[in-house]
């Protein structure tokens, strides 16, 4: 077995920096969806991830692929998004073992309502501080490390889905 090649001093400066800034502004964006949309940031990836599918819908196995998320704690969102009457779920033609779900309009309309608030949020918080070509360096930078985590490319990000 071979010693572990340890964190070098700038490695160990960079890797808090980015658990922090990554915890940071998912914690900054949550709370801004909490406080003016009544919904968590999960709520919204998933109503945002089913307005941006053909005919606003998707079979729950593939919207849980797509906001990365376990099937029981996507149905569990699922089930709060259908109690607000933001989502329903139906079965899939013939096939009664897939279920659809799909984005209603008031879900649509409540989405629409809240994604200028977080697109200011996200501005706010991730463009705002960076000058244009540290956006473009930054970009290029997770683009690298998209590649290695998800060398199938299976991230909407990675397919340009989102």
């Amino acid at each position: 077995m071979t010693d572990p090649q340890w964190l070098d001093a700038d490695e160990q400066e960079t890797w808090p920096a980015f658990l922090w800034t990554s915890r940071l502004l998912n914690e900054a964006l949550d709370r801004q969806l909490q406080r003016d949309s009544g919904m968590p940031h999960t709520y919204y990836m998933i109503l945002a991830m089913l307005s941006e599918s053909p005919g606003r819908a998707r079979t729950m196995t593939e919207l849980a692929e797509i906001v990365h998320s376990s099937p029981s704690r996507l149905s569990h969102a699922v089930n709060r998004l259908e109690e607000a009457g933001w989502v329903r779920r139906t079965k899939k033609g013939a096939d009664r073992r897939t279920t659809v779900a799909e984005l209603t309009d008031e879900g649509h309309a409540v989405l629409v309502k809240a994604a200028p608030g977080h697109v200011a949020e996200v501005r706010r918080h991730l463009f705002d501080p960076l000058t244009r070509e540290q956006m473009l360096e930054f970009r290029e930078t997770l683009h690298a490390l998209l590649a290695s985590l998800d060398p199938n490319q299976e991230a909407p990000c990675a397919r340009g889905e989102g």
